[in-house]
């Protein structure tokens, strides 16, 4: 579950990154500028390689790895709060907004499992 948790935030990073406007276009943003392309790569692009590259490394430091894993599972999970609020307050969920929700849910879920 921490390799498949690493895995999709850095390919969610790495994207965000590269092509910040593939992610918002998922969401009906399709042209941003600058200055939405940088917070992109930031909060998407930067945070999502950081925590993929911390729960790699978590398994070489296992004395890290509880608070690692713990502290990325409750980021997974308040971003799957943040987005059930929204559907409370919007009404409703659309496609990816719903898909993200359940992954970070179960991403969060499976890996508080493991510790």
């Amino acid at each position: 579950m921490i390799l498949i948790a690493a895995i999709a935030f850095l390919a969610m990073g790495l994207l965000a990154l590269i092509a910040p406007q593939r992610i918002t276009r998922m969401v009906g943003l399709s042209t941003l500028p600058m200055a939405a392309r940088n917070e992109v790569r930031a909060v998407y692009g930067g945070f999502g390689v950081a925590m993929g590259a911390l729960l790699l490394l978590s398994g070489r430091c296992s004395h890290w790895q509880p608070g690692v894993v713990l502290t990325v599972a409750m980021a997974l999970l308040g971003m799957a709060l943040g987005r059930l609020v929204a559907w409370g307050v919007d009404g409703r969920l659309e496609r990816f907004p719903a898909l993200f929700l359940v992954g970070e849910a179960a991403l969060g879920i499976g890996l508080l499992l493991t510790l």
